[in-house]
């Protein structure tokens, strides 16, 4: 007699060939990876192989670098000044093992950014490679050409753009603090996963000044073509940032209440 412990536990799934057209038609309706096929106790070979490079493009971003001249010069059309900083962390497996070091400034960049001559704007963006550079590189440039007329309609006074290697989220309040801004947004690539390598975060900050916690943040994320759409994403962080100045704070204090309706 076969008993509840002995039971083969594929004697009660269905029969593959009558299940494949509907693990086929959810499977167009996301990135997870669901009602894949099977060869014995395995996954089919394809699959297997899909798999394995979806986490190679994931190990590979990662250890990515950003291409700073190429983003520098993608991003002039914007109008703004271009700064190039970097953190304690003066490689990427040192910035990996210590998290710490990513969240500070090395000291030429804090220089450069204290006597830059463009100190005291209202909001500066960081575009920062954080786990992902590819995010930054290929997602960056794009949201800001939706985000930054968004921002001067908002009479916000743009400081300058500043593309920082080796930089975690807090490696902005330093920046903000050293600009003296009144609202910073680093655009930081996240932790890469099986379906997004190149999914992008905006983590915004009021008042940044070193020591401030993620409490006090407020963060758009997952943005990128699959994910948010870039336009949709620059259209929230206009509005947070604009509530963040009539409110005078950002963080759990700050309620997101946008409505698709909304006028940015």
């Amino acid at each position: 007699m076969t008993t509840d412990d002995t039971k083969d536990p594929a004697a009660d799934l269905p029969d593959t060939a009558t299940t494949a057209p509907l693990w086929r038609r959810l499977r167009e309706l996301t990135a997870a990876r669901i009602g894949l096929p099977r060869t014995g106790a395995s996954l089919a070979t394809e699959s297997l192989l899909d798999f394995r490079m979806s986490h190679a493009r994931a190990r590979d971003a990662v250890h990515a670098a950003l291409d700073i001249d190429a983003l520098r010069a993608d991003l002039l059309p914007l109008g703004l000044p271009v700064l190039h900083c970097r953190t304690e962390a003066a490689e990427r497996e040192r910035y990996l093992l210590r998290p710490d070091l990513g969240r500070r400034l090395d000291d030429e960049s804090r220089e450069r950014l204290l006597s830059c001559g463009h100190r005291g704007a209202d909001l500066c963006i960081t575009v920062a490679d954080g786990l992902s550079a590819t995010a930054g590189q290929h997602h960056a440039t794009a949201l800001l050409g939706h985000l930054a007329p968004l921002l001067r309609r908002q009479d916000w006074l743009l400081g300058p753009l500043v593309l920082l290697e080796q930089g975690r989220v807090a490696a902005g309040d330093d920046i903000g603090e050293a600009l003296d801004v009144k609202c910073m947004i680093i655009l930081v690539g996240e932790r890469p996963g099986l379906t997004s390598p190149d999914s992008l975060g905006a983590y915004m900050t009021w008042m940044p000044r070193v020591g401030r916690t993620d409490a006090e943040r407020n963060c758009v994320s997952n943005i990128r073509p699959r994910g948010l759409p870039l336009v949709d994403a620059a259209t929230k962080i206009a509005y947070l940032a604009g509530r963040m100045r009539a409110e005078g704070c950002s963080g759990v204090r700050l309620k997101d209440e946008i409505a698709d309706d909304t006028d940015i």
